[in-house]
């Protein structure tokens, strides 16, 4: 089942500098940490002069979708789902 979130969460993000890519380690929301095992979509929102960068990642078997406000730099957990269906 997918449930809107909407809640701040933090983040543990790694920069590679060879691949020139951003990839989240983990993520920490309500004291338990999700290890990110996959990332699937990454994709770029503009609302305004705003500019949130949306991530799709799986954890073992709960899919978390994340945003990130480039003007704040603050995380925001959008959705999470268990991957069964309504």
């Amino acid at each position: 089942m997918t449930q809107k979130i909407s809640e701040p969460v933090s983040v543990k993000m790694v920069f590679d500098h060879q691949l020139g890519k951003a990839k989240p380690e983990q993520i920490l929301w309500h004291n338990k940490i999700y290890p990110v095992t996959q990332v699937g979509l990454r994709h770029i929102v503009r609302d305004g002069r705003k500019l949130y960068h949306i991530f799709s990642l799986v954890s073992h078997a709960t899919f978390l979708r994340l945003s990130l406000d480039t003007e704040k730099l603050s995380w925001t957990l959008e959705e999470v789902s268990d991957g069964i269906s309504n």
